[in-house]
């Protein structure tokens, strides 16, 4: 059953993923939370992820920039950083398009 809220929560996702699969959540949960951390593993490491049908997880450099503090208007610097990124693959992009 897919909810009608404009968010799914981890739970709900679990609880979806183990009625499908015809498992236990506590194995899905497992699952899960095993994929985040390899995930997390390859992208600290440099590598990309790839899941055909879904996308592209990556790690993106943010350079260093200038910004400012909203309430004093104070110029400050945002130092470089790495961030997370991902990117849907045409199979899951065409599907939320048809939404």
């Amino acid at each position: 059953m897919i909810t009608t809220t404009a968010r799914t929560t981890k739970s709900e996702l679990v609880a979806r993923v183990a009625d499908q699969a015809g498992t236990s959540a506590a194995t899905v949960e497992r699952v899960l939370a095993a994929l985040a951390d390899a995930i997390g593993a390859d992208l600290e490491a440099g590598a990309s992820v790839t899941l055909p049908g879904l996308g592209t997880f990556e790690a993106r450099d943010r350079a260093a920039r200038e910004g400012r503090n909203p309430r004093t208007g104070e110029t400050l610097q945002i130092a470089a950083t790495r961030t997370p990124a991902f990117k849907a693959g045409a199979p899951l992009r065409r599907r939320v398009a048809r939404a």
